[in-house]
C-alpha cells in the first residue's frame, strides 16, 4: 500500500482510528523538585521550564514533578528535604540556608557583589563550581545555577533616604547578608514572610524592605504600600537560584544525564534572567507612567557607607572554616579580574 492510501484510509476512519501515545521509555527516571516559591511566581515558572527542557531533552527518560512552596515540605525546609532524600532536587535561593553555612551567600549574592553575568563566569569558568561542589558535598547536595532574577532594586520606603543616619531606628526588612550591613547602621532587622510584607507596610509594622524588582514587587503590590523605591540594589547586584541535586541521585545517571541536566539549567539561567530582565523594564515604564511611586537613586554618602560596611561582613563571612576561606579566597580573585574587564567594557560603555 502506497503511504498517502495509508494516510487517506487514517483520516476517513476518523474518531474511530488514533496513533498511540509515545511509550515512556523503560530506563525512565521520575524525580520530584521541592521549591521555595508560591503560585504566581516568576521563580516557580522558571523551575517548571526548566523540568520541562530536562524531559524533552531527554525524550522522556528524566521526568520531574515540580511543585510549589508548602506543598510536599514547609517553606525553607526544601534543602534539608534533599539531602535526606525525601526529595530528589530542589530549586531555592541557596542564600535561605545560611544556617549550614554562610558562604552559600556567595553562590546567590552578596553586597556589592558580582552582577548576574560575573557571577555566571565564576561558577563556570572561574573555579567556583569547584569550592560550590565541596562546600554543598558535605550536606549531600550537588549543586548548579539554574535561575536568575538579574539586578533586583535597592527596597521600598515610606519616606525619604537621604543620608547613613536615616537608617538608624529603621525597622526593615531584608534578607542576610544585607540585614547584618542595615543593624551596623542601627536598623532593625525584622523577618517576616514575602506574603506578609505589604500588610506590613500598610500597619506600619515596617518602615522599609527589599524583595527583588518591578516586576515580581508590582504583583506583589508594593507600589501600592510605599512611596519611594530606590535603586541600585547594593544589597544583591546580580541574584542567582540554585538546583541542589541529592548526591546519590546525582551519582546515579550516567555521564550524558548528568551533562543534559547541567546544559539544560545553563540555558535556564539565560533564559530566566531574559525574562526578569524584560519584564522588569515593562513594569519600570509602567511604575513611571503611573506617576505615584518615586523612584529615586541612593545618595552617594549612603552607598559609600553601605559599600564599607560590606566589606568588613563578606570578609568576616569568609573567614570561618577552611573552605568557607578558600570560598572567599576564589571569589575575591575573580571579582579582582573581571572587574577590570568589566570596568573597561560594559561599565565603560553605559557610562
Amino acid at each position: 500500500m502506497r503511504r498517502r492510501d495509508f494516510l487517506a484510509g487514517a483520516g476517513a476512519a476518523g474518531a474511530g482510528f488514533s496513533f498511540p501515545k509515545p511509550a515512556i521509555p523503560q530506563n525512565a527516571r521520575q524525580l520530584t523538585m521541592v521549591t521555595d516559591w508560591p503560585e504566581g511566581t516568576g521563580m516557580l515558572t522558571s523551575a517548571r521550564r526548566l523540568a520541562e527542557t530536562i524531559a524533552e531533552a531527554s525524550q522522556g527518560r528524566i521526568r520531574i514533578q515540580v511543585t510549589s512552596s508548602g506543598a510536599l515540605v514547609r517553606p525553607f525546609e526544601t534543602f534539608d528535604a534533599v539531602q535526606s532524600g525525601v526529595a530528589d532536587m530542589f530549586h531555592s535561593h541557596i542564600g535561605y540556608f545560611e544556617k549550614r553555612s554562610r558562604a552559600f551567600h556567595f553562590f546567590s549574592g552578596v553586597p556589592f557583589g558580582l552582577s548576574a553575568n560575573e557571577l555566571f563566569s565564576w561558577i563556570r569558568f572561574g573555579g567556583g563550581q569547584e569550592v560550590w561542589d565541596a562546600l554543598s558535598g558535605q550536606f549531600n547536595i550537588k549543586p548548579l545555577l539554574c535561575s536568575s532574577t538579574g539586578a533586583q532594586m535597592g527596597g521600598w520606603f515610606t519616606h525619604a533616604i537621604t543620608s547613613p543616619e536615616d537608617f538608624r531606628g529603621l525597622r526593615y526588612r531584608m534578607a542576610e547578608p544585607g540585614a547584618e550591613v542595615l543593624r551596623r547602621l542601627g536598623a532593625i532587622v525584622v523577618v517576616i514572610p514575602g506574603a506578609d510584607i505589604v500588610l506590613s507596610l500598610q500597619s506600619g509594622a515596617i518602615d522599609a524592605c527589599e524583595w527583588i524588582g518591578p516586576w515580581m514587587d508590582m504583583k506583589m503590590g508594593l507600589h501600592k504600600a510605599a512611596v519611594y523605591y530606590y535603586y541600585p540594589a547594593w544589597q544583591e547586584p546580580g541574584t542567582a537560584l540554585a538546583l541542589g541535586i541529592n548526591k546519590n541521585v546525582w551519582e546515579g545517571l550516567d555521564q550524558g544525564d548528568r551533562q543534559l541536566i547541567e546544559m539544560a539549567a545553563a540555558s535556564e539561567y539565560t533564559v530566566s534572567l531574559a525574562e526578569f530582565n524584560t519584564n522588569n523594564a515593562r513594569a519600570l515604564r509602567e511604575l513611571r507612567a503611573e506617576g505615584a511611586v518615586k523612584i529615586q537613586r541612593f545618595d552617594d554618602s549612603v552607598l559609600k557607607q553601605l559599600r564599607k560596611i560590606s566589606m568588613d561582613v563578606l570578609a568576616e563571612m569568609g573567614s570561618g572554616d577552611e573552605i568557607s576561606k578558600r570560598i572567599f579566597t576564589s571569589y575575591q580573585n575573580f571579582r579582582a579580574l573581571i572587574g577590570d574587564w568589566t570596568g573597561i567594557s560594559e561599565r565603560a560603555y553605559f557610562g
